[in-house]
């Protein structure tokens, strides 16, 4: 079992702000290396400047993924809310060229299909996730639907893909998508936030199959609880969790 590792914190405006989070993604790139670890790491486009500009988040951008290539580690783009969605689609295709990079789809976007469509076509590595920020007109509104649209997308990854990270709690989702990558031999990683149902990612671990846990770390935890918390289904997935954890 793997890890992504993610410096908690967005919308940043500040360069104090914005250079102090570079700085710990930098010290965190170089713990994982002196470690060894088998860790990726995941920024958020607003903790490095986008809403300064894009130019300021691309500068920035540059600095991590240089310095995660010369060590040996993964970068990943996770996704926000949908005033970024196209900056942050645009900058992590320009940032393809340098390799070591993936980005976050979300699959509760209307349009998620064509976002899907076009980092395909720019040959990136996706990360497959339901999404955690508040529904808006340009998202599916029920669980129903959303699940839906993850199972469309994460078909269309197993046709057109050949490393991706299937990003979910969801089993009757992970059981379809172990079934495909047996059809299609696609190389498969299965994502997981840090205590939640990571009985079950072990589970798929032995069963042989790549996974890993995402792990957000430091002092900007409350939006961040919060906003998965209020996420479908998340708060009853999380309180099977724990009793999940103490064996009952």
């Amino acid at each position: 079992m793997g890890s992504i590792i993610n410096y908690l914190g967005e919308d940043l405006k500040r360069r104090d702000d914005i250079g102090y989070t570079i700085h710990k993604y930098l010290q965190l790139i170089g713990e994982i290396k002196r470690g060894g670890l088998h860790s990726d790491i995941s920024v958020k486009p607003t903790q490095l400047g986008l809403l300064v500009g894009r130019k300021e988040f691309h500068h920035n951008l540059g600095i991590i993924v240089n310095a995660a290539k010369k060590n040996g580690v993964f970068v990943w783009i996770d996704m926000e809310g949908n005033n970024v969605v196209e900056d942050t689609i645009s900058e992590y295709i320009a940032a393809t060229r340098h390799g070591g990079i993936g980005i976050c789809i979300q699959a509760y976007l209307l349009d998620s299909g064509k976002q899907l469509d076009r980092i395909i076509k720019a040959k990136g590595t996706v990360r497959l996730v339901k999404g955690a920020y508040p529904l808006s007109d340009y998202t599916f509104k029920s669980r129903e639907e959303i699940t839906r649209n993850y199972e469309k997308l994460m078909f269309y990854l197993f046709r057109n893909s050949k490393r991706f990270t299937i990003a979910t709690h969801d089993a009757d989702l992970i059981e379809k998508a172990i079934g495909l990558e047996r059809k299609y031999g696609n190389d498969v990683t299965y994502a997981m936030l840090n205590g939640v149902r990571n009985r079950y990612l072990r589970n798929i671990a032995e069963r042989g199959h790549k996974t890993t846990v995402y792990i957000p770390f430091g002092e900007k935890w409350v939006d961040y609880s919060y906003r998965r918390l209020k996420e479908a289904g998340h708060a009853s997935i999380i309180l099977k969790s724990l009793f999940e954890r103490q064996g009952v």
